[in-house]
């Protein structure tokens, strides 16, 4: 059954768990990797478990600060763990730090969401405009353009809004703003959003006036952390149908 609505024209999605798989082991192992060897490099102690301690302490302040709608950057990650391992390196070797950091993982073998290619290009096909609304965590969004690029489906989109670009998290109405903007001053009410996290996305799109979706394919998020969504999808593949796109001959 299609929303009770006006017809819908765009629709955007969250990016982790909802686009793509999360493999927040996977992109940890290579950051170590990758920032160990830096360390090494240059002689600077780089012992496991203090890297881990220094990883563990950087996540904690990250998901602290997203409860709280305060930027923190994977670049503000490094700087942590290079706080926590008590290393004071030159500019250019801090430098080095940092990129590593930043650009360890562009290679994981990162999944897409089961069925979701051939739901956007479904919704493409249709004549919606597709964005994406991301809560950047430690991942810079231009790794997560590239893991889009790399699947062939990062052409499909109009417009993104990834908060270490705009600024703010969702639920905060300003990225939600911005990604309407930049889908042509898409309307609220002819918009739908789906995301797997009733904190950020539901309650985001709610306070938009925009169609709320809970992706449960891969996440299926806890009750507690916030109301349901207007609609529940277990299945990108359902999607299209549900917001009134034909099926493809």
């Amino acid at each position: 059954m299609s929303p009770a609505r006006g017809a819908i024209t765009a629709i955007t999605f969250d990016f982790w768990d909802t686009l793509v798989r999360s493999d927040t082991p996977a992109f940890r192992l290579e950051r170590r990797i990758a920032v160990a060897e830096v360390l090494a490099r240059h002689g600077l102690p780089a012992e496991h478990d203090n890297i881990e301690a220094a990883f563990d302490h950087a996540w904690k302040r990250f998901d602290e600060s997203w409860a709280l709608n305060e930027q923190f950057t994977g670049h503000h990650a490094a700087e942590a763990m290079l706080e926590v391992l008590g290393h004071k390196p030159d500019a250019v070797v801090r430098r080095q730090i940092i990129d590593a950091y930043l650009s360890a993982g562009r290679d994981i073998e990162i999944e897409l969401a089961p069925n979701v290619a051939g739901a956007l290009r479904a919704l493409k096909a249709g004549g919606l405009r597709l964005g994406i609304i991301c809560d950047v965590g430690l991942t810079p969004s231009t790794t997560l353009r590239h893991i889009l690029d790399r699947h062939g489906v990062l052409e499909l989109f109009d417009h993104w809004s990834f908060s270490d670009e705009v600024g703010v998290y969702k639920p905060d109405p300003v990225i939600f703003e911005h990604a309407l903007a930049g889908l042509g001053g898409a309307d609220p009410a002819t918009t739908a959003h789906i995301g797997d996290l009733r904190r950020t996305d539901i309650a985001g799109a709610r306070g938009m006036g925009i169609l709320a979706l809970r992706y449960s394919g891969v996440n299926d998020d806890d009750p507690a952390h916030g109301d349901e969504a207007d609609f529940v999808v277990e299945d990108h593949a359902l999607l299209p149908a549900l917001l009134g796109v034909a099926a493809p001959s």
